[in-house]
């Protein structure tokens, strides 16, 4: 099996920039960034290139940058044995918009959905975008981060996993676990023996 060769993002810049001058907002060794209303341009131009002939969309996926979302499209030519990664972000939180890449793709329709049912990335021109996982009316989008800061606590309604205690609360995030912002307990686990936490180590 052969690895695909990954695409410097400023050498794709560099090529595309030239054809279709200032579609490109931001450029590293590992992707482009383009503007959240020029997603179908820049995929369609990338995959009618011979240089790149971005045929495949192996992943869509999308990060939640607190104040924005990040949509995030690797690209790969069978042909050629290479990969390239285009980001685009959206204008703000409520609403978080981007084009469909549908219409280019077709293999986004279902990861089009998947984004927009746990991280609400609303798709414009998507023919069928709709909840993929969770029920229409359910509140909210469980990956995105101020989730759990919704009204009334949303919480997952489990019961907890096999190894946890049930009969003692999760403890609350405090100094030990916000880096982490993760609240656990492990079974067994008493204020007296549980291990101290350097803070002050340096965790690069």
């Amino acid at each position: 099996m052969r690895t695909a060769t990954q695409l410097s993002g400023i050498s794709v810049s560099e090529v595309l920039g030239k054809s279709v001058p200032d579609i490109v907002t931001a450029a590293t060794d590992e992707w482009i960034e383009v503007a959240p209303d020029r997603v179908v341009e820049t995929l369609q131009w990338l995959l009618d290139s011979d240089e790149f002939d971005a045929a495949q969309l192996s992943n869509l996926t999308a990060v939640d940058r607190h104040t924005h979302i990040e949509v995030i499209y690797h690209l790969q030519s069978l042909d050629l044995n290479h990969q390239l990664v285009v980001k685009t972000r959206t204008h703000g939180m409520d609403p978080a918009v981007v084009q469909s890449a549908y219409p280019v793709y077709k293999g986004a329709l279902l990861q089009e959905r998947e984004v927009y049912d746990l991280m609400g990335v609303r798709f414009e021109g998507h023919p069928d975008l709709r909840r993929l996982f969770l029920w229409d009316g359910f509140p909210g989008h469980p990956l995105r981060k101020d989730f759990l800061a919704m009204p009334g606590r949303i919480t997952s309604g489990l019961e907890g996993f096999p190894f946890e205690d049930k009969d003692k609360p999760i403890r609350p995030i405090n100094q030990e676990n916000v880096e982490t912002g993760v609240a656990y307990v492990v079974t067994g686990e008493t204020d007296e023996n549980r291990p101290e936490t350097d803070l002050s180590e340096d965790r690069g």
